[in-house]
């Protein structure tokens, strides 16, 4: 008896366990409003303020993104400009395309492959690699990217970035639509 229970008690939380390294569905947040249509949103001109946080949640970069985000019907240019603390820039010019259902494709000049991503309620879930310039070498790194739409205004953003497997460090931001 002692046996039979403590296999049902080790199943039940192997199940536990299991369940809670699948993580969250972007389908989890449908009923979430407001609801976020990315055509929409990443329309116009916006403004954005982040950090970088290594693994052990130290802020090792801040900056700071002008977006210049323009639509035709489903293909859209995200045009970003970063200003990085150290007074570095960078631009990415993201190219995105509405797939139907929520879905969308997306290619930039540092992006390894294709972007992919879905929609649901207030959430956006991106997955992407990144071909990252790390100390004079190129890592491709893998994002994990998240967007949640707090207002017609404001939408929060965090991206876990992973290399084999292994979290390398964070990328969290906000974003704030331009009054027009």
């Amino acid at each position: 008896m002692k046996r039979r229970l403590l296999l049902t008690a080790g199943a039940a939380t192997a199940a536990l366990a299991l369940t809670g390294c699948a993580g969250p569905q972007v389908g989890d947040y449908a009923t979430e409003k407001p609801v976020l249509d990315l055509r929409q949103y990443f329309n116009g001109t916006l403004d954005a303020y982040g950090v970088f946080t290594d693994r052990s949640g130290q802020v090792v970069r801040r900056f700071t993104v002008v977006m210049r985000c323009t639509w035709n019907g489903d293909e859209g240019v995200l045009d970003e400009d970063f200003t990085y603390s150290d007074g570095t820039t960078q631009k990415r010019i993201w190219r995105l395309k509405h797939e139907g259902n929520g879905r969308y494709t997306g290619r930039a000049d540092d992006v390894v492959g294709v972007a992919e991503g879905q929609t649901a309620g207030n959430a956006f879930r991106w997955g992407y690699t990144l071909a990252l310039p790390v100390d004079g070498r190129v890592w491709n790194v893998q994002f994990d990217d998240w967007m949640y739409l707090l207002d017609e205004r404001v939408m929060l953003n965090k991206a876990v970035m992973s290399k084999f497997g292994i979290r390398l460090g964070e990328v969290t931001l906000s974003f704030v639509r331009r009054s027009s």
